[in-house]
């Protein structure tokens, strides 16, 4: 097998919890080397989230895998040239500080780049570098509720909500990642340095297709409508006789025939067109309902997956890690915690490649665990300058 494609791409990951450290741990998984800069005293804020195991947030495994921790103080007034010798190191800078905390570090774009003229530099921030908010703290659930998203998310007689999980972070951390792999590539093709600016909410707004369109063309803003899709009937979650719950969306022509064939509901088919569906949808999303709840849902399943209908079960962790086909696939793996010598559960890398294979890498590491071999390798300290500079409190 070939090199992975990121293999000989350094990273210096300079953010904390999520978004930041998703997109560099992206990269990371495909080949590059992913250095992680930590409070010293604290390190990531994300170490520190319940549920903890041996004093250490168990979702920090996930969070900090396959990359090296070093400690650096960015209060401290010598923290600023030491960033920059490791950013004379690197390709890529990821960071997700506001636009003002960079220039107070002293380790903005432009100061980075005067230790290497061709640095790639991604920073994510809630409201990006420019614009009136650009300086406004923030985070995922600020720029959900900014991008719209929480407006439309909730049931039409209650008020909004937030998605089960802080999307803005891991939308915002998987469009980092792609814009680093352009950047990159532009800068390749050019040999300039690249700055990718990019907000948490941008990524949510451009996700959300019909948002603004509709609103242009109807004057009227898409309000909430619970688990109904406002462009799609049926589509809805229905429970099962069994109390399991069933995502159902009939989302073409074509699964519309096949779900009123497995229903044994001729009747229906006259209602040929999306727009018909979706007059008649309060008679449709009863007779699908009616249908699932006279089913127990692995039956159901088996029925539906014959007569090729997408439907799928709605999945708990516990039936996630034991589902055949997740577990077929490897989509989760155990990987060994070399200080506990326990094995954690966690995501595999998405995807499947015919050319190369993505990795997890190492487990996540202690904090400060590669300090010293990164300031000596990297920044070409000696050990008395690291031993010092420990002292002092800088690393």
């Amino acid at each position: 097998m070939a090199d992975r494609p990121l293999s000989g791409v350094r990273v210096l990951d300079v953010s904390t919890i999520l978004a930041g450290p998703l997109a560099s741990a992206l990269l990371g998984e495909f080949g590059a080397e992913v250095i992680k800069v930590e409070h010293p005293a604290t390190g990531d804020p994300a170490r520190h989230y319940p549920p903890l195991e041996d004093g250490e947030s168990a979702a920090w495994s996930m969070i900090g895998r396959g990359k090296r921790s070093v400690t650096i103080d960015l209060h401290h007034a010598e923290a600023a040239a030491l960033v920059g010798r490791l950013a004379a190191a690197v390709d890529i800078v990821v960071t997700n500080f506001r636009p003002s905390t960079l220039r107070r570090f002293r380790i903005d774009f432009d100061d980075l780049r005067a230790y290497r003229p061709d640095l790639v530099m991604i920073q994510v921030s809630a409201f990006g570098r420019t614009g009136p908010y650009a300086d406004r703290p923030g985070f995922a659930r600020v720029a959900e509720a900014f991008a719209g998203l929480t407006h439309r998310t909730g049931t039409p007689d209650g008020p909004p909500v937030f998605a089960g999980y802080p999307v803005a972070d891991g939308v915002t951390g998987i469009y980092a990642a792609f814009a680093a792999m352009l950047a990159l590539r532009q800068r390749d093709l050019t040999g300039q340095a690249q700055l990718a600016d990019i907000p948490l909410y941008e990524p949510l707004l451009r996700m959300m297709e019909d948002f603004v369109v509709e609103y242009g063309v109807t004057g009227e803003t898409r309000e909430r409508q619970g688990n109904r899709n406002p462009h799609i009937s049926p589509n809805d979650l229905y429970r099962t006789r069994d109390g399991r719950w069933l995502a159902l969306p009939a989302s073409t022509e074509q699964m519309w025939r096949r779900l009123v064939t497995v229903m044994d509901a001729g009747d229906l088919a006259v209602h040929n067109s999306m727009t018909a569906r979706l007059e008649h949808r309060e008679e449709i999303e009863a007779r699908v309902a009616a249908f699932v709840a006279a089913h127990d849902l692995e039956p159901l399943m088996s029925l539906l997956t014959e007569a090729g209908v997408a439907a799928g079960p709605v999945n708990s962790a516990a039936d996630i890690c034991a589902d055949p086909h997740i577990r077929a696939r490897g989509s989760i793996v155990e990987v060994p915690d070399a200080r506990t010598g326990r094995p954690r559960l966690m995501q595999a890398p998405a995807g499947r490649f015919s050319g190369f294979d993505p990795t997890i890498g190492g487990a996540a590491p202690a904090l400060g665990e590669h300090t010293a071999d990164v300031l000596r390798d990297l920044a070409g300290l000696a050990e008395p300058e690291i031993h010092d500079l420990r002292h002092r409190g800088v690393v």
